[in-house]
Formats: C-alpha cells, structure tokens, sequence
C-alpha cells in the first residue's frame, strides 16, 4: 500500500496524526484494488481532491514552474487570473464530495489570496473532512486566529533559506520575517486557544540557493517550532522530454501541454555537496521530524541532477496518483494533476462523482497505465513515486 521508500515518511505521519493515517490507509488500499483488478480505468473515489482556488500569486520564485522565471502563468489573460469558483460552488462541491470523505488539500497559486478560503475550511471542516493548505506564508499572520479557530489541520509552508536567502528565491524582500511572524503567531494562538492542530510542515525545495547548507534550514524550523521539515527534490525536465509529451498529449487527448513548459530548465546543483549535505541532516538529533522526498539513492540524486533522462532504481516508475488524487481548477475543471493539460470534466456541468469515472477520464487512466508513465512525470512530478 505504501512504497517501501517511503517507509520513514509514512511512520512519521502515522505517529503524528494516528486518525488520518488510517483513513488514508482505507482508502488508498481501495484504490489499490481498483489499479490491480481492473482495466477499464474504473478507480474508487479519490484519497485527496485538491482545490485551486486561484492561480494568482504574491511572489515570483525563481525556480516556479508556475510564476517563477520560465513560470507558466505568466503568459495568462487577466481573465484567466481572475477565476475562481464562487463560495456557493465550492460549498456544493464539498457537499457531493462529505459521502467519502476524501482529504482536502487548499492549492494555488496563493490560495490565501482567495477572498472566502476560510469559509471554505470552515464548511470542509463541518463536514468533519481533513483538511490543508499549501502557502507561502506570506499571509500567515493577518489569518493566525481564524486559521487555529477553524481547525485546520495542516499547513505546508515553503522555505528556501534563512533571512536573504529566502527573500531572493521569492523575490521579495521581508518574506522570510513575514513568515517567521506568521509561525509565531499560529503556535500562539495555538496555546492561548487551547488546540494542536494545525501542524506545521515546513516544505523546502532543494535549489542551488541552498543545498550547500540544508542545516541552517533544520536550525530555522526547530527556531519556528516546526513538527516536520520535507527536502523535496526540486522538479525540472528536459526540452526533450517537453517536446515528446506535448507530442504525446496532441495525437491522443488532442490538447497542448503549456503548463510543462515552466518546468524546461537545468538546475545548477553539484550532487556531491548534496549527498553529504542530506546524510549530514538525516543523522542529526532534532525535535524536528526531518524527511525527504522522494527518499532516492545516492546514484539516483547524481542521475536526478545531472542528466536529462531519468528512470529510478528503488521506485516502481509507475504513476498511481490518477486512482489516488485529483485537482479542481479556478474554471471549474477536473484534471489529474495541476500541470496536466487535460480535462475530464466540468463541475459546472456535471457533479464531480459523474466525473470522477466518466468515459473519458477511465479512458485516461487505462492508457496511462498501460503506459506506466508520461515523459514529463519521471523529472517533473514527484507524485510518481508517492505511491
């Protein structure tokens, strides 16, 4: 059910939050089942729908695929940008969706940004569905009561570095202030309200501004009282590997991939320095909860890094995360995942469960296993190897 690289994560979690780890363990055995025993892209309902509540962004990190320099988004119409599904629209989604109970993941962009967001944790939450939200923190503070008052569950927050280091990958000067304000605020309103939640999961995206000293990272989130700190390897793709998808997606689905576009890039990192630098971390006694993900070998980082083409060796190399999770976009549409440029559906025009297994997203799935995997998911999605 979970991928044996993933073991120390996946303990982690369990420990942390018991209740969850067994829901997600019934329902992903589900759709387990449904990926081994069927081949007519049937899959149970989904373990994590993920809502984009809007595409806009506060920031421009270097290194996004969305807003950074090569960033998708930025060619968007102003129309486009100011998408977003009415409060009413979300409500009737989370309504469908309360039978299974599925984990909701709040997603962007910024999705602080979004004007009713915590409205829309508040009605996920009277449902008594998990709920997250993955920010950059940047509005953490304005919404620290109201955040720990609605009891959401978990924030994934980005940090790229400690004080400077931070603010050029974003962008901004003062962002990494505003989020040590914003942590600082939450564990406050934490203690004086009397509740756990939400728990704070530091993100860092592993990037050449900071792979020569992944400890001050773990120093910065033991400092902001941080349960877990994750090193994500960071997402990039080969102008090959662009070209071979976009190909792919035109003479099946008869759609265009722009969204991989902003992931064409060769990052500047020297695998060596990496390597110790995560074994150096990795064996250090912290109150922290270190991870990182995906947990690839040594010889897979120094591939990861330095070639275009990559296939690992301790993962299975097939994506699953199509039976697993799914992403609702600004527009109102369902697609497999937030940079994959195709389109099962419209809840403006059908419910979500009529969608979730319509003709054509099973067709979807049956062709993607067939397949194992697109040229772009092997270096530019990390949900290939979550499962």
């Amino acid at each position: 059910m979970f991928s044996k690289r993933n073991l120390v994560k996946n303990i982690t979690k369990s420990i942390k939050q018991p209740g969850y780890a067994l829901q997600v363990a019934s329902r992903r055995s589900k759709s387990y089942l449904t990926y081994h025993l069927r081949d007519d892209g049937y899959s149970a309902y989904p373990e994590t729908i993920s809502l984009f509540l809007t595409y806009r962004c506060n920031l421009r990190c270097y290194m996004c695929g969305q807003w950074g320099d090569e960033g998708a988004f930025k060619s968007f119409s102003r129309e486009t940008l100011r998408d977003g599904l009415s409060l009413e629209t979300l409500k009737n989604l989370i309504d469908d969706i309360a039978s299974f109970r599925p984990n909701i993941t709040l997603f962007g962009g910024e999705p602080m940004l979004y004007r009713d967001w915590i409205k829309v944790v508040e009605h996920i939450k009277s449902h008594d569905m998990r709920c997250n939200i993955v920010t950059n923190g940047m509005q953490l503070e304005m919404y620290a009561h109201d955040i720990v008052q609605a009891g959401l569950d978990e924030i994934i927050l980005s940090l790229d570095g400690v004080g400077e280091v931070h603010d050029n990958a974003r962008g901004v000067p003062g962002a990494y202030d505003k989020l040590y304000s914003g942590v600082t605020a939450i564990r406050k309103f934490q203690k004086t309200l009397g509740k756990s939640a939400p728990i704070l999961n530091i993100n860092c995206t592993i990037s050449e501004v900071n792979y020569q000293n992944l400890d001050a990272l773990v120093d910065a989130v033991e400092v902001f009282e941080g349960d877990i700190i994750n090193f994500h390897h960071l997402l990039h793709i080969s102008d090959q590997a662009y070209q071979e998808h976009d190909k792919l997606f035109r003479e099946r689905f008869n759609t265009l991939t722009p969204d991989w576009k902003g992931f064409v890039w060769k990052p500047n990192i020297d695998p060596e320095i990496l390597i110790d630098q995560l074994k150096k971390v990795e064996a250090r006694k912290s109150p922290v909860n270190i991870l990182v993900y995906p947990n690839f070998t040594d010889d897979e980082i120094r591939q990861w890094y330095t070639e275009d083409e990559f296939r690992s060796t301790s993962y299975a190399n097939r994506c699953m995360s199509v039976w697993m999770t799914v992403y609702i976009f600004p527009n109102g549409d369902v697609r497999p995942y937030h940079s994959m440029n195709f389109v099962a559906g419209n809840i403006h025009e059908s419910s979500f469960k009529e969608i979730w297994n319509n003709e054509k997203f099973k067709d979807y799935r049956k062709f993607l296993k067939k397949r194992k995997a697109f040229p772009v998911c092997y270096k530019g999605c990390t949900e290939l190897y979550r499962y």
